[in-house]
């Protein structure tokens, strides 16, 4: 007999547990409480949709730290090279940017997800925008749309409801005192991927808040990470925060070392600042030493005796200790960590207390940094739960 997979939530989670059901020939509905599907998706996509990351399979799994070993379970299904085999299925072929980050060859999402979701209605997906999913009635899933209840049965279902940022895109956390209710161990969501709070001085803020950071390496602890970042009115961000996110957000102090010249040594640019000063202003100075206006004056932010003697600056520069604050709101946040832990999840992504349920995407327990591992592996576990809902077999 056929089975009937109800999918809820249609992020890219979803639509991929969708698409792998059906592929595997099972009828499949797909509820998600937004008037659109995959609006984060949109969202995300509007300055190029970073579809993946095209670094070493080994180096990719890397990317998902405490979690990489379950992580690499769902590559193997699905990894980047099946990630760009898929877009360009749809008539969208990838290309890869300077950073080994990968878009589809227009950088736009909306064109792909309207192909896919073409595609996922040829295959016979129904979809039931406008449904919000509210609990269960015995063995039957109950849906809200238009003021009326849906009741329906499956045969497995896949919860796809995503973290709990960006809730006005639909990702809203309402799912977790229900799923806590029937006894599934939810870990406290927690904002990844956001910026950080740091108390600039006044006169600091007013000329380089919105100023990149460029080319510089941060490290916490022994995780170091290559890239650039944001200063903001509220403190710092961009994509190499985001990657020590994890282990800024859960340290017992907040402090990172910024190496502000990484491809200088410490000897290099000492002797460059030795150099004999003459009449020039120490600001001028350091800028014919390679050192520009905002890197003096987070020096001087930072580590303001440093600059009292040339060893003492170069050695801040090369590693500026700079105190963060707290997480921006979860609300603020590209992601959450947290969520379904995994260990309520057998291999196949499906809930050990509850079989024929199965969870995927965001709302588990894992978290990755942006650059493409956020989605590849959010569509990744779509296949592993799509697969199995799918085949209905045990093992």
């Amino acid at each position: 007999m056929t089975r009937r997979v109800i999918v809820v939530g249609a992020g890219p989670a979803g639509l991929m547990a969708a698409q792998t059901a059906l592929a595997a020939g099972a009828r499949v509905d797909v509820f998600d409480q937004m008037a659109s599907p995959a609006r984060k998706f949109l969202i995300a996509g509007k300055g190029g949709l970073n579809l993946t990351h095209s670094e070493p399979f080994e180096r990719f799994v890397a990317r998902y730290g405490v979690r990489a070993a379950i992580v690499r379970g769902w590559l193997q299904a699905f990894d980047a090279d099946a990630m760009r085999a898929w877009s360009a299925s749809l008539g969208y072929p990838t290309v890869v940017g300077s950073s080994g980050r990968v878009f589809p060859h227009d950088f736009k999402a909306g064109p792909l997800l309207r192909a896919w979701l073409r595609h996922l209605r040829a295959c016979g997906m129904r979809l039931h925008a406008g449904a919000r999913w509210t609990g269960i009635d015995g063995d039957a899933l109950c849906f809200e749309r238009d003021g009326e209840t849906l009741r329906c049965d499956y045969d497995a279902a896949i919860f796809a409801l995503g973290g709990g940022s960006w809730a006005k895109l639909g990702s809203d956390a309402r799912w977790v005192d229900r799923f806590a209710a029937l006894g599934i161990d939810i870990a406290p969501l927690k904002p990844a991927n956001v910026g950080f709070e740091r108390t600039w001085s006044p006169v600091f803020i007013d000329r380089f808040a919105g100023t990149p950071l460029k080319n510089i390496e941060c490290s916490i602890g022994a995780v170091r990470r290559r890239g650039e970042a944001l200063i903001t009115s509220y403190g710092i961000e961009g994509s190499v925060v985001y990657a020590l996110g994890a282990a800024i957000r859960d340290a017992a102090e907040r402090i990172v070392a910024i190496d502000l010249v990484p491809d200088r040594s410490l000897a290099a640019l000492q002797m460059a600042l030795d150099r004999p000063r003459g009449k020039r202003s120490m600001s001028e100075h350091l800028r014919r030493a390679g050192i520009d206006a905002l890197r003096f004056a987070l020096l001087r932010e930072c580590a303001p005796d440093a600059i009292q003697n040339i060893a003492s600056m170069a050695a801040a520069l090369k590693a500026l200790p700079v105190r963060l604050g707290p997480p921006r709101p979860i609300d603020e946040a590209i992601s959450t960590a947290g969520g379904v832990r995994l260990e309520e999840l057998d291999h196949n992504l499906q809930v050990r207390s509850r079989p024929g349920w199965y969870c995927v995407g965001e709302m588990l327990d894992w978290e990755a940094p942006t650059g493409g591992y956020l989605l590849t592996a959010c569509m990744a576990s779509g296949v592993v739960a799509g697969r199995h809902a799918a085949s209905g077999n045990p093992g």
